[in-house]
């Protein structure tokens, strides 16, 4: 396995990408570079919210939380990675946020809210879109499921995986090591 010291590029931002300028520009303030910059990377929020919660309109509010907190933390990116691993962190913490909200609430308000006809339930969609995230992989522990979406559902590095979780790289490897057997041993029963 390559060390970080054998590829000092490898988690440095590319500065031929093209959300360079748009990045600049949305930093400075620029209203429309800033709406190009989220309409050109929208798709991954949404989709690495929903790989994460397994849920459709989670995967919205937490797309749409990240938008808004955008405007406010577009300044903050300083570049010492890329920007789709800062854009992925932002997303992780918020679906973590979500997590923490919710068992600290046991989920009581939003059942309440479906009781008393003020949200909808569930509905199939979620249920037949969201296969993948009820199979194997959503038995793993917390832990090893975060890291699989990271590496495989949104193909990142180990070392920008290990900048999202706040790991060693290695941490990341061994997880992977152990999803695989994991899963090797699920499918042998």
């Amino acid at each position: 396995m390559a060390d970080i010291a054998d590829d000092p590029d490898k988690d440095l931002p590319d500065r031929d990408s093209p959300d360079t300028d748009l990045i600049a520009a949305a930093i400075a303030g620029d209203r429309d570079a800033f709406g190009a910059l989220l309409q050109r990377h929208y798709n991954r929020i949404h989709g690495l919210a929903w790989q994460l919660t397994g849920s459709r309109s989670d995967a919205d509010d937490i797309a749409q939380d990240v938008c808004c907190t955008l405007v406010e933390k577009i300044a903050g990116f300083r570049g010492e990675a890329k920007f789709t691993t800062w854009l992925c962190g932002i997303v992780f913490n918020a679906c973590r946020d979500l997590r923490r909200r919710r068992r600290s609430f046991g989920g009581f308000t939003e059942k309440l809210a479906v009781l008393a006809g003020l949200a909808r339930a569930p509905d199939g969609r979620d249920l037949y879109d969201a296969v993948w995230v009820k199979s194997a992989i959503a038995k793993l522990k917390p832990v090893y499921r975060e890291t699989v979406v990271l590496i495989a559902g949104q193909q990142l590095t180990h070392g920008e995986a290990a900048k999202i979780l706040g790991v060693a790289e290695a941490t990341i490897s061994w997880r992977m090591h152990e999803v695989r057997r994991m899963l090797t041993a699920q499918g042998e029963s």
